[in-house]
């Protein structure tokens, strides 16, 4: 994991199958975990879109991804899911203390 913003194992198990299915006529170069990686760097570290690190997809890929995903509800379908996976732990500590 290069970042801290960069997904484990664990949590990617979570968040790929809440990212859409597309038919491709090829390959894609660069793999959804990597895309997510570079949105989630951006918006923690709130850089400008065009300042990703090099070793992340191109931010042009990054940015048309993140928008793709906006508009189709994906980030607000991974942000409920992860809420309620949050909740549901709480839950179980004994008098719901963190």
């Amino acid at each position: 994991m290069p970042y801290s913003s960069s997904l484990t194992d664990s949590e990617w198990a979570l968040i790929e199958p809440l990212l859409p299915k597309k038919k491709r006529t090829k390959p894609p170069k660069w793999s959804k975990r990597e895309i997510l990686d570079g949105v989630l760097y951006q918006l923690k570290n709130g850089c400008n879109w065009c300042d990703l690190p090099l070793d992340l997809p191109p931010y042009s890929t990054v940015f048309w991804h993140y928008k793709q995903w906006r508009d189709e509800g994906v980030i607000e379908k991974i942000r409920d899911v992860l809420h309620a996976k949050v909740r549901q732990q709480v839950k179980k500590k004994p008098n719901g203390r963190l």
